[in-house]
């Protein structure tokens, strides 16, 4: 039975009045997507000068590799807009790669050493040399094939008048600013305990290249000629072969208050790690990490969401959550879709708006060590074999079979979207819903299952992913941007590249000075 934190508070905001208030809903996508060349390898050319400046554009960038495209859509209140405009991203970009490709999948392909791996170079600022610095760090740490791995991350958040209407409707007599931060961790721990739902929905990383194995061993089989997979995979991305980090595990990171989880982040930033002093911070002059701590900063730290602000006075994450309070969520947990040119189905945004919503709203008591053990339990059973039949959860630490569990959050989603719908006067968010519940019984509909489809029939995952990621680029090359967006991108790389040349002229000072004062 759905337990609410405000018994009144669901059915005040299904009603249409009320319900106007999501229409303030904020979102936004940061995708990634590498670059390769014609065979399938890692792009060894620098950023595309075409792009503008990685350090400061908009909506362009990189993350970890130089290869490695990062795509940032502007926050929107149109619940269209971020795809639309991520796909004029999608088309800006493919006229300014030449003969290279953006690769279809999360999980990459034809992977040689660390060495073969450059790391995305921001330029000679001192804010350039940070971000160098943190990415030798991660690849010191954990391996540089590891930071290859792209994904999708959906930054969400609330309008001021919904919590507002909302403290009002509890009775809650807590500043804003603090009732804001707790609601947005109830959701974040409803989030952690039923997550599990997004990859076995919308999963599509079930195999791998061999390469990505760099010879360590494994249990997966294999599929014909390099391919690695489990039958009933979703997220081999979220599983322990991918995206993760076990070293972070005794980390302690605590989501029961804003206190507790910038406490831990702050002791993380702080405390040496032995594994990490005996590798050293400086050699020679040259700086190898930021730090031999357990963290060299708090976006170390790896969840499958995370709370947020956007820092208005330099300060860095932690304090400002802590000085601030909580703006929006980022939500971490899509892989890729391959099968689509952007990497994003239209689905995932309304399905991801109710989850999100339930989870606000859902009572949400705080996590033990125990229930946190359980939930990283289901969300790795359901990564690695999903879409097995017989496949039981963890509830309250006794064994239920997955389906009627996935059932039962759906019908606890039902009001949330019917409180969209009510909100944009339509029915796409029920009708989402309903959509992607029939992947519960029918797991041959999940993405999942079509991509190892797609794997079997093209005889390997390289085949497959580089026929899908020569597609991509030919209709994205085929389709039309309007001359005011193309205006819009070439004045946004001009303007990226002025501003990138003011930093690097501007006084710079010592890189020792500048690296302690970010932990000052």
């Amino acid at each position: 039975m759905l337990k609410f934190t405000c018994c009144d508070a669901v059915s005040q905001f299904s009603r249409s009045a009320q319900a106007q208030l999501l229409q303030g809903i904020t979102r936004g996508f940061e995708k990634e997507c590498l670059r390769v060349d014609q065979n399938g390898k890692l792009a060894r050319t620098p950023h595309p000068r075409a792009l503008g400046s990685k350090l400061t554009h908009p909506w362009i960038t990189t993350d970890y590799a130089e290869a490695l495209l990062e795509f940032i859509t502007p926050p929107s209140q149109d619940p269209d807009f971020p795809l639309a405009f991520l796909r004029d991203i999608h088309r800006y970009t493919a006229h300014q790669l030449g003969d290279e490709l953006m690769w279809a999948s999360s999980m990459p392909c034809v992977l040689g050493s660390d060495a073969d791996i450059a790391l995305a170079d921001y330029g000679n600022s001192n804010a350039a040399r940070f971000k160098y610095v943190y990415r030798e760090g991660l690849g010191l740490r954990y391996g540089r094939q590891m930071q290859t791995i792209a994904g999708v991350h959906y930054n969400w958040s609330l309008p001021q008048e919904f919590w507002l209407a909302l403290q009002d409707c509890c009775d809650n007599n807590t500043p804003l600013k603090d009732f804001i931060s707790e609601r947005y961790f109830d959701l974040i721990r409803n989030f952690l305990r039923y997550g599990w739902l997004v990859p076995y929905l919308f999963g599509a990383s079930p195999a791998i290249c061999r390469s990505f194995l760099q010879g360590r061993k494994s249990d997966l089989q294999e599929m014909g000629s390099g391919t690695m997979y489990y039958p009933h995979a979703t997220s081999l991305r979220m599983s322990d072969l991918g995206y993760q980090n076990r070293a972070q595990a005794n980390l302690q990171v605590s989501f029961n208050s804003l206190a507790e989880y910038t406490d831990a982040l702050e002791r993380a930033i702080r405390t040496p790690d032995p594994f990490y002093q005996e590798l050293g911070v400086q050699q020679d002059g040259h700086w190898k990490q930021l730090n031999a701590n357990l963290l060299q900063i708090e976006n170390e730290f790896y969840a499958a969401m995370r709370p947020k602000r956007v820092s208005r006075n330099g300060h860095r994450p932690a304090k400002a959550l802590r000085t601030d309070g909580v703006e929006y969520v980022e939500m971490r947990l899509y892989d890729l879709n391959p099968m689509e040119a952007i990497g994003i189905a239209p689905e995932q945004s309304p399905f991801a708006d109710v989850l999100l919503l339930m989870c606000l709203f859902r009572d949400s008591p705080p996590i033990s060590a125990r229930e946190q053990a359980e939930n990283d339990e289901n969300k790795r059973r359901v990564v690695n074999r999903g879409r097995q039949n017989d496949l039981h959860l963890l509830v309250h630490n006794r064994e239920q079979a997955f389906r009627p569990l996935a059932h039962e959050l759906f019908d606890d989603m039902a009001p949330f979207a019917a409180m969209l719908d009510a909100a944009y006067g339509n029915q796409r968010y029920s009708q989402t819903l309903q959509t992607l519940r029939q992947r519960i019984d029918q797991p041959e509909l999940t993405p999942s299952a079509q991509v190892l489809e797609g794997v079997r029939q093209q005889g390997s995952f390289y085949a497959y992913a580089m026929d899908l990621s020569r597609k991509h680029q030919a209709s994205l090359l085929d389709a039309q941007t309007t001359p005011a967006m193309l205006a819009r991108f070439e004045q946004s790389v001009q303007d990226s590249l002025a501003q990138h040349e003011q930093i690097e002229a501007a006084p710079q000072g010592p890189f020792e000075d500048y690296v302690a004062a970010y932990y000052a």
